[in-house]
């Protein structure tokens, strides 16, 4: 077993590593290292902190969500905070993450994990929903009286960037909702730019002589905290709905499957490649189906 004292340099090493290129991901809207290099950096990290509990800090990256605010806009507070997803990297994680779900509900309902009739209902009851996660910036957009009044970044999960304006501007965000909406609804999804979207702006910019942009999600970050909303309108961005924040007088669902079918009633854009199913076999199935057929989409995807 190493000595603490590596260990400790290493975990250092690591923190500075990670914040240097969560810098330049969230902030800076330009990525040194591919999203696979960060995530093992991470991974690392995180597990070298469970391993050694003592060395975990407030401060760690592996302790927050996000990154801070950057300035340039008006802070927003999240009533509710926008948390970020974890990861599973193999089937084995998957099989892990099903099992620990499986134990959470069963402890929920009261049933006996040794009693295979409980363990084999408690299987049968779950489903998944499956998702594309969708390369872009996570966002909160909130609706009061129908009518959309803000737009915020999920910044540190608890303080955004006030990006009303800006948001304002994708045809894919609608400036009212339907008769009959709650008097509050706040909906979280993620802006992204279309592949063709970033190869036009990337054409546009040689035959000007600026610098290219990296990739498109960074691309739609950079286009989102513009200064000038007339610049986020001509980069052609657009957004998926996938998730509630704060809501005030609506329905309660049981069902994720159930939230989403109700963004769309609401006219909100929900991405057509949801699949609810019944197995982790099935969901290691879409993700096998997704991994291959990736870059036919119009869009990128994340994981």
């Amino acid at each position: 077993m190493p000595e603490l004292d590596e260990v400790s340099r290493r975990v250092d090493d690591l923190r500075a590593r990670i914040q240097h290129h969560n810098q330049r991901y969230h902030e800076l809207d330009d990525p040194e290292i591919s999203d696979a290099d960060y995530d093992a950096l991470v991974r690392e990290l995180r597990g070298l902190e469970e391993e050694f509990p003592e060395l975990v800090t407030p401060d760690s990256p592996t302790q927050q969500v996000g990154s801070a605010p950057s300035g340039l806009f008006a802070p927003v507070a999240h009533r509710i905070p926008m948390m970020s997803l974890d990861n599973a990297f193999s089937d084995e994680e998957l099989e892990a993450w099903g099992a620990r779900l499986e134990r959470r509900l069963a402890a929920e309902r009261g049933d006996d994990p040794d009693d295979p009739d409980d363990a084999g209902e408690g299987a049968m009851a779950i489903g998944y929903v499956c998702e594309l996660k969708i390369d872009g910036l996570a966002m909160s957009i909130r609706y009061e009286g129908g009518r959309y009044v803000q737009a915020a970044t999920r910044g540190d999960g608890r303080l955004g960037e006030d990006v009303t304006a800006n948001v304002a501007t994708l045809a894919t965000v609608p400036a009212e909702l339907p008769a009959g909406a709650p008097s509050v609804v706040e909906v979280r999804g993620e802006v992204y730019m279309p592949v063709a979207a970033f190869e036009a702006l990337n054409a546009r910019q040689a035959e000007a002589g600026a610098r290219l942009f990296v990739n498109p999600r960074n691309s739609a970050a950079g286009s989102l905290r513009q200064k000038d909303p007339a610049v986020t309108a001509s980069r052609e961005l657009s957004w998926w709905s996938y998730q509630l924040g704060e809501v005030e007088g609506g329905p309660a669902f049981a069902r994720h499957s159930e939230t989403l079918a109700w963004l769309a009633e609401l006219g909100l854009p929900v991405n057509p490649e949801i699949r609810v199913l019944a197995t982790l076999d099935e969901v290691q199935a879409f993700c096998r189906q997704w991994e291959a057929n990736r870059h036919d989409l119009p869009y990128e995807i994340d994981g």
